[in-house]
């Protein structure tokens, strides 16, 4: 470990010598939030170029000077090519590099071009040293355009010469490309929603992910669906083969066109990597392969309505829920679960939307439920804040397994490790914390412990899920009184008896403070008679029966024998004859209007109708949810019948899920008793009036 440290350290040296590059694009006025676009190609050439002379190096060792003079170009390009690396003119048939080439200014830029064409056809598509149109990837051309244009070609591709990776192996310069690629997530405006994962919590993934396997002959596949430029996938598989000397094997796929250069880059000097282009929720290049191992950090917060019809029409039945379009974490999510193989194992990363968005039969909820109900969420880790680079926010771990051992199945443990980290001596953009090793190891010895402890809780999957029971209440008067007891009995066509709906009455006046409805027919009760029906009821009597509230204002309905109106106080209906009123129960007055053409048994008309209903309103009550189902109901009407006073009926019962750490690992501020508060308050008293005698000297 000490071994890897130092050398680790050896390279870094180079990242501010990388950085310096960036002088010169500040002198020439590009922005800062461009730095990437024209930093990125060069670094990739610098990778490529190192790891070439390197492998032709090894080449020579392999084979013997005298061997290896003697070969054929042609046997010579054979033998490269084989390798799978790349292949470069320059570097295998002239022996020269970039170095070579900015020796000369004059005839850099023709040499320059052919260097560049020198390469490989992937190679040179992946630089997009010959882009036009389409895919452009890390654009090359482009950016040499730009650099041409400002005069600063030669002295900017010199500096990137100067810069020697070639001592270093391939897992050292990996190290160098996530802190390079650190900084330009820190500025690039295009990075919203997307989280570069730092090394700590790379190192936390591999330690857990570590803690899973064990040493065997079968190779293990390790799998990023959004793999970006490959930092976490090959940061995790060059742990895992620090530690085990079992073979590994990744795969990725992303469909940002630069950072899937970078990692296809990286990828062909790493046994048979696979990393693929395009997105992942569309098209998933790896539609036939399961694995043993998944990480993500796939995108916050960010929306997949540019491709709504793709995932709606998905085939693969990956999705069993759709979450809000304006949130495609929990799609990753399924799709990572997809393609575990039937032991496998993965560690995803979400920020808390994932634990608690959306309500009970949302498809947040769902996809919550479907996950437990399948058993394969064996933890859910809170890291401290200001961890991730440009985002303050907490982050969370969901450690998934399908291979989860006898006293952990249908459990979850929960561990709050936001305190479970070091303060930076100097802050990284937003990351002011990072989790050591020390706290790494306690934090993964905790969730294979699997118990109770100071930062951690079990709990039986169960404990998260709670009920959404709908009912339908039936609103009372001061009294008790409902109005539902004043509707007519009938049979219905089952021949049981069931009361109407409501009642209709047959009014003569509708008044609302100083809006008068009046002029009803007197042959049909509901029926005003006015001059131009139409133009009348859609300019005066549509909006104003709408403004009608029968709680925020007098309504008075009149008919030819009573008036009828509602009584706030009492919260009841009123039904006034001359001098007698008589309480009807709570009850609701609506009063609906419609325009009538002429038939030809009915003139033109305006009906207006006045319905007496008894007060029903819908609510829903959070129950605590119990897995025995008779249980479970027993809970429920337990709980109406403590809290609910009102008469109802009970409807629909969804099950929802939400992870809630705060109400987990809450911990309530500790008050000041009343006599240390008064013994303080007597201190400052004691102490002012003494100020107050000085200052009376």
């Amino acid at each position: 470990m000490k071994l890897f440290e130092t050398k680790q350290m050896n390279i870094l040296q180079y990242e501010s010598k990388i950085w310096a590059t960036a002088d010169l694009l500040r002198g020439c006025g590009i922005k800062e939030s461009e730095w990437p676009s024209f930093m990125m190609p060069f670094f990739a050439l610098a990778m490529i170029e190192s790891r070439l002379v390197r492998m032709f190096d090894d080449l020579k060792k392999e084979i013997g000077e005298d061997a290896f003079a003697k070969i054929h170009k042609d046997d010579l390009y054979d033998l490269i090519k084989d390798k799978g690396q790349g292949y470069n003119i320059f570097i295998f048939e002239k022996s020269q590099s970039l170095t070579d080439i900015c020796k000369n200014d004059k005839s850099f830029e023709i040499d320059f071009d052919a260097y560049l064409k020198g390469f490989d056809g992937e190679t040179r598509d992946l630089l997009g040293v010959d882009a036009s149109e389409g895919e452009k990837f890390l654009d090359i051309k482009g950016v040499i355009t730009k650099l041409k244009a400002k005069k600063v070609l030669f002295s900017y591709t010199k500096l990137w010469a100067e810069i020697d990776l070639k001592p270093f192996n391939n897992s050292e310069i990996t190290t160098l490309e996530e802190h390079i690629k650190r900084k330009w997530a820190d500025i690039s405006a295009e990075t919203a929603g997307e989280q570069y994962t730092p090394d700590d919590v790379i190192a936390l993934i591999a330690e857990i992910i570590a803690s899973k396997i064990e040493e065997s002959d079968t190779l293990l596949k390790i799998y990023d669906c959004t793999c970006g430029g490959g930092n976490m996938l090959f940061g995790v598989e060059d742990r895992i083969n620090q530690k085990f000397k079992r073979l590994t094997q990744t795969y990725g796929q992303d469909w940002n066109d630069a950072l899937y250069a970078l990692a296809k880059i990286e990828s062909r000097f790493r046994p048979d990597s696979k990393i693929e282009h395009g997105n992942t929720l569309v098209e998933d290049k790896f539609y036939n392969e399961e694995f043993d191992v998944v990480i993500a950090n796939p995108p916050y917060g960010v929306s997949w309505k540019g491709y709504q019809k793709d995932i709606e029409n998905d085939k693969t039945d990956r999705f069993k829920y759709l979450p809000s379009i304006s949130d495609g974490q929990l799609l990753f999510m399924q799709h990572l679960i997809s393609k575990l193989d039937s032991v496998g194992m993965g560690v995803v990363v979400h920020n808390g939307s994932t634990l608690f968005s959306g309500d009970a039969g949302s498809a947040e909820s769902n996809i919550r439920k479907w996950m437990l109900d399948s058993d394969i969420v064996e933890a859910i880790i809170q890291l401290p804040t200001d961890e991730f680079f440009n985002t303050g926010i907490y982050t969370y771990l969901w450690v998934l397994n399908k291979a989860k051992k006898a006293h952990q199945q249908d459990k979850v443990i929960l561990i709050d490790a936001s305190k479970k980290f070091a303060p930076l001596k100097k802050s990284k953009g937003s990351k002011r914390k990072e989790v050591d090793e020390v706290n790494r190891l306690d934090i993964v010895a905790t969730l294979n412990a699997f118990q109770d402890s100071d930062y951690s809780r079990v709990f039986e999957k169960e404990f998260f899920y709670f009920n959404k029971q709908a009912i339908m209440l039936t609103n009372i008067d001061e009294q008790g009184l409902t109005f539902e007891e004043q509707l007519p009995l009938v049979k219905d066509k089952s021949g049981e008896m069931k009361r109407v709906s409501s009642i209709k009455l047959p009014p003569i006046k509708i008044a609302q403070c100083d809006i008068v409805l009046t002029e009803f027919s007197i042959t049909k009760y509901d029926t005003l008679q006015y001059g131009d029906l139409s133009n009348y009821y859609m300019s005066a009597i549509k909006p104003l029966v709408s403004q009608f509230d029968y709680k925020e204002h007098p309504l008075v309905i009149t008919t030819q024998d009573s008036k009828y109106y509602y009584d706030a106080d009492q919260e009841t209906l009123i039904k006034e004859s001359g001098s007698t009123k008589e309480a009807l129960g709570c009850g609701k007055i609506i009063i609906t209007a419609s325009y009538k053409k002429a038939t030809k048994k009915l003139a033109e008309r305006i009906e207006v109708i006045v319905s007496l209903t008894a007060d029903y309103q819908k609510d829903y009550e959070l129950i605590p949810f119990h897995k025995d189902p008779a249980t479970n109901q027993s809970a429920i009407e337990a709980f109406m019948a403590r809290y609910v006073s009102k008469p109802f009926v009970f409807l629909e019962n969804v099950v929802g899920v939400e992870l809630n750490f705060n109400k987990v690992f809450y911990k309530p501020e500790i008050l000041r008793s009343v006599n240390e508060i008064s013994a303080e308050i007597s201190v400052l008293d004691k102490a002012l009036k003494k100020l107050e005698a000085e200052l009376a000297l």
